[in-house]
């Protein structure tokens, strides 16, 4: 039970008070003043005609304005609302007494530290965190704020000590202890972006293979060019978030960045979506190309466009202007296309699904995405800074990824990439049971291996049929790099007459 009793303040008004909770036996709890007219009371529960006899009572005590029962103590609502904040931030904290022992470490550092809150309490944190001195800071003379870098086992950290002083109540202050922040180093490194200028626009992309350090260097560079651009890489890679990075780090960043997925868009309405149309020489929609005047037009799997709409963006690309449907005007956009696409363009060209002009006009400017298994490197990075934001987003403990995990994400074959372990993550963390280590079992991921597929996908159809599309597929990757029927046959050790009849079998022709 809580009572809100708003006063004027008054010498004796507690006594007052206490002694009509005296009367009906009541025991207090704890109790919260405040100097703004309001007092605050707890106690145990009591039957409702008790309460309603207590409340008259105090009313008629002097300086008393009104009483009120309340659902918590000012004092309540700030201890949850800085366990709630420990709780679910992603650093470690400790809180310290002035000797240097820990009285607080929410979850994050105890996850560190792999061990429990009663396991610490009391404890110095010098017994687990190397490279600091902390008793002999909090008892130098002048106590200032520090930073330094720590190791808890082989792990590094970077440690930040703020000093707690409270008022003595005669114009000092009194040491009481510090607080104590950990942070690791990928954690420094994207806050350290976050404050980067925003006209980089690759402060969101983690890159620490060397692979993809080249990858971001090749496309801070093409984002300040104006010229067509191709980024191509496996579904899940992140090609759009790279397309998006490359408009925040243009000149055109301060004007639309306008995304369109091809493969969504029926043929139908493909033509008008991309550049609006005209009934009656009434303009009815405006096209995206118009809708991004200035900005950037991203075309997500540009090899699924119809071959019409195909036509109208070679014009565009060539002349730097498009006619709406039905119209006769000629419209100049001002926009920079990106193109994006998980196929082989070359391939589509060579079996005649995609325009071989078109394919030089958005291959000005390229680079290609690779696939999580070949940078492995990201691999846990990615995934801890995926489970520190889903924990920080859905209010749970921040967890770590057990060592069975750990070496399970590295030799997984990801074939949907850092989309799917973005989406494994997230799993795991909103179905969170309480576990205090992220498993193998919570990612429920198929099994997989790379080049056999999914272990778990039923396979329908026969032996002879999966032995023709192999070879196919194969012929249709080897053709364009081994383009005459006689430097394939050499290639794969068969017969001139053996290729050119599978050629013709499977419909792989030499022009598009």
């Amino acid at each position: 039970m809580r009572l809100e009793i708003s006063c004027q303040d008054r010498v004796g008004l507690a006594k007052d008070i206490l002694s009509v909770l005296e009367t009906y036996g009541i025991n207090l709890m704890s109790i919260d003043a405040s100097n703004k007219g309001f007092f605050f009371l707890q106690f145990a529960d009591v039957p409702f005609d008790v309460l309603s006899a207590l409340m008259p009572q105090i009313r008629k005590i002097e300086a008393v304005y009104d009483v009120r029962t309340v659902a918590f103590m000012p004092s309540e609502q700030e201890h949850y609302a800085l366990q709630t904040l420990l709780k679910t931030l992603p650093d470690g904290v400790f809180s310290l007494d002035a000797k240097g022992r820990i009285r607080i470490a929410n979850d994050a550092a105890q996850f560190m530290l792999g061990m429990q809150l009663h396991e610490v309490l009391d404890e110095s944190l010098n017994h687990w965190v190397q490279g600091f001195n902390f008793g002999r800071w909090l008892s130098e003379p002048q106590l200032l704020p520090q930073a330094a870098r720590v190791r808890i086992g082989n792990s590094e950290y970077l440690a930040e000590m703020l000093p707690v002083m409270l008022p003595d109540g005669e114009g000092s202050e009194i040491r009481a202890g510090a607080v104590v922040t950990l942070k690791s180093p990928a954690r420094v490194g994207q806050q350290f972006n976050a404050l980067q200028s925003q006209n980089k626009g690759f402060a969101n992309v983690l890159a620490v293979s060397e692979r993809m350090q080249q990858v971001l260097k090749q496309a801070e560079r093409m984002a300040q060019l104006d010229a067509p651009l191709l980024i191509t890489g496996e579904t899940g890679t992140g090609k759009e978030m790279m397309a998006r990075a490359c408009h925040d780090a243009s000149m055109r960043r301060e004007k639309s960045f306008v995304a369109i997925n091809c493969a969504a868009i029926p043929d139908s309405a493909v033509e008008d979506e991309l550049f609006g149309y005209v009934s009656h020489g009434k303009l009815m929609k405006r096209g995206f190309f118009e809708e991004a005047q200035g900005g950037t037009v991203f075309l997500d799997e540009v090899a699924e466009m119809s071959a019409a709409a195909q036509v109208k963006l070679l014009r565009l690309l060539q002349d730097g202007s498009f006619r709406r449907v039905g119209g006769e005007e000629d419209i100049r956009p001002d926009v920079r296309i990106i193109c994006s696409t998980q196929e082989d363009l070359a391939a589509r060209c060579q079996q005649g699904q995609f325009r071989e002009d078109l394919y030089y006009r958005i291959h000005v400017l390229a680079f290609h995405l690779p696939a999580l298994r070949e940078r492995k490197v990201d691999i846990l990075p990615l995934a801890e800074m995926f489970l520190a934001h889903y924990c920080a987003q859905l209010s749970c403990p921040v967890r770590r990824i057990s060592a069975k995990c750990r070496s399970f994400m590295q030799s997984y074959a990801w074939p949907g990439n850092v989309r799917q372990l973005k989406n494994a993550i997230f799993r795991a963390v909103s179905m969170w049971d309480g576990a205090g280590e992220l498993s193998v079992e919570q990612l429920k991921l198929p099994s997989y291996d790379e080049g056999q597929g999914y272990f778990d996908q039923q396979f329908e159809g026969t032996l002879e049929q999966a032995m023709k599309q192999y070879e196919a597929n194969l012929l249709r990757r080897l053709y364009p790099a081994y383009p005459s029927t006689r430097q394939l046959a050499k290639k794969l050790g068969v017969s001139h007459t053996a290729i050119a009849n599978k050629l013709r079998d499977y419909g792989i022709n030499k022009e598009p």
